[in-house]
């Protein structure tokens, strides 16, 4: 291990090392020492071997404060671990909201190109549906994929975490978008869960949808469970006229055009009809 004060920063990044002094500090949210160490010479750029820097240790515990104090010091907004990962993916998977308007503010990349899954894949998958959020209105990328996870509504749909589909659905996620041919549809029924089943058809989920097995979503339900029940009114039940034309609206429009619409002085009745509450 490199001693305090010893030059370590090379190109920016610095070299590789065992965990250190200022990866503990950031990981337990020790700021003083943190503080310290920095102060002392340490550099904040420091790797281990599988590529994780002190902000990322401090991203992954939403340790806020040492990351303010990291990025300050010069930390790697957009270091990436040895599985691609950023500071911003750690943060988001961590749940820490404010850890995540940190690393925006100072320049974190919302749509870091990896092969991975991306910051709001992470908030997804760990329901943080204020982050998810925060990064839509960033520009977070909704149709990111993923060779194992697919979208982010494929990873909220498969974990249940219904506050954070209902957000990508009325962001203008693609509700059919497919996975080896199998759609959110495919796991909301999988996880057979009803409320998810039947959001995902109102906002135009194709029931008829084959994956990769060639089986429909319902396939995947337990008999006369509620999930069950809820694909065999649809499939007796056709959407109505109305709503076919509220989707056809929505794709044409756009989901910030329903946000103008809903500030113009329209009855609260009609703007329920375009946007899914």
């Amino acid at each position: 291990m490199l001693a305090l004060g010893t030059p370590c920063c090379w190109l920016g990044y610095g070299f590789w090392a065992e965990r250190t002094p200022v990866h503990e500090a950031a990981r337990r949210g020790e700021i003083l020492q943190l503080q310290q160490l920095i102060e002392n010479g340490a550099c904040v750029n420091l790797v281990t071997y599988d590529s994780i820097t002190p902000l990322h240790e401090a991203s992954l515990r939403g340790q806020t404060r040492c990351v303010e104090l990291l990025l300050t010091a010069g930390a790697q907004v957009d270091a990436r671990n040895i599985d691609g990962s950023t500071p911003l993916c750690d943060a988001c998977a961590s749940g820490s909201l404010e850890c995540v308007k940190v690393l925006l503010s100072h320049g974190a990349k919302v749509n870091p190109p990896l092969y991975t899954a991306s910051p709001l894949h992470e908030a997804c998958m760990n329901g943080s549906s204020e982050c998810v959020r925060l990064l839509i209105s960033f520009g977070a990328n909704l149709e990111a994929h993923d060779c194992h996870f697919g979208t982010p509504l494929h990873v909220a749909c498969a974990r249940e975490h219904l506050d954070c589909v209902k957000i990508l659905l009325n962001a203008g996620a693609k509700v059919n978008a497919a996975k080896l041919h199998e759609t959110a549809l495919h796991h909301a029924a999988k996880v057979k869960n009803a409320d998810l089943v039947e959001m995902l058809i109102e906002f135009g989920g194709n029931i008829y949808a084959r994956d990769n097995r060639g089986r429909k979503p319902s396939d995947y339900t337990w008999t006369r469970s509620p999930a069950a029940k809820c694909f065999e009114h649809y499939e007796k039940t056709p959407l109505s006229l109305s709503h076919f034309c509220r989707l056809s609206l929505r794709r044409a429009a756009g989901q910030q055009a329903l946000v103008k619409i809903s500030q113009l002085n329209i009855p609260p009745r009609l703007i329920r009809y375009l946007s899914y509450n």
